[in-house]
């Protein structure tokens, strides 16, 4: 395995913006994990799978192919790069989320994309659950009005209409859905980095973690060290 970053975090706390910034400036790859439980449940809507039937969800989840180059999700070869981010699916996808089926297969992809590249992960179990030995770990917060601000925003530049009101409600709701999640809770590992984004522009944190993780990629030689050499 390679080296791994894994950002995680609630719904609008700015994990996908900092996530891919990070990705991008260290020139590794961006594992989006998200956007392939999203995937897998535009398959399953379209194929008319029960969203509460774990091993049909299962074994629908084995039969796809689902690639993300820079910039794109595809499911099966086809581009649904736009779908999954829709508020149908994102409000879908929490059954794929919770299903153990879904995430045995999703998680042995996410290590084997792993295994072949350096990368940034996003969720809300990189760090606690599918790469536990990573060598940098953080956890993005914000205040629960910061966030649905957030995405309620996001929702408006793809055109969809949808009251603040009901993105806040979504979020609190999705909060203690994954707090209380059998299978892997979405909580900071112990030995991750917390950083409260409430108030701060995404740019500052990402500057932030991006010098946090190059200090420790090229860390500083001790004092008296180079005149050694």
């Amino acid at each position: 395995m390679r080296r791994v970053i894994t950002i995680d975090g609630p719904a609008g706390a700015g994990k996908s913006t900092v996530a891919r910034q990070i990705a991008e400036r260290l020139e590794w790859r961006l594992l989006d994990t998200g956007a392939m439980y999203r995937a897998a449940t535009v398959a399953a809507l379209r194929a008319g799978t029960p969203l509460e039937d774990d091993q049909a969800l299962g074994t629908l989840a084995a039969s796809l192919s689902i690639r993300l180059p820079p910039g794109s999700v595809l499911l099966n070869g086809e581009d649904v790069s736009t779908l999954v981010r829709t508020v149908e699916i994102t409000r879908a996808s929490r059954y794929l989320a919770d299903s153990p089926s879904v995430r045995r297969q999703l998680v042995a992809w996410q290590r084997e994309f792993a295994s072949e590249n350096n990368i940034v992960t996003e969720g809300r179990d990189q760090g606690t659950v599918v790469f536990p030995n990573a060598f940098r770990k953080y956890f993005l917060t914000a205040s629960l009005e910061e966030r649905a601000r957030r995405r309620h925003a996001e929702f408006e530049a793809k055109g969809a209409t949808i009251a603040l009101e009901a993105v806040a409600r979504d979020l609190e709701e999705r909060d203690a859905r994954d707090a209380a999640r059998a299978i892997a809770p979405m909580k900071p590992a112990v030995d991750a980095c917390v950083v409260d984004t409430t108030g701060m522009g995404l740019d500052h944190v990402i500057a932030q973690i991006e010098q946090d993780v190059r200090s420790r990629l090229h860390p500083a030689p001790l004092v008296g060290e180079e005149t050694a050499r």
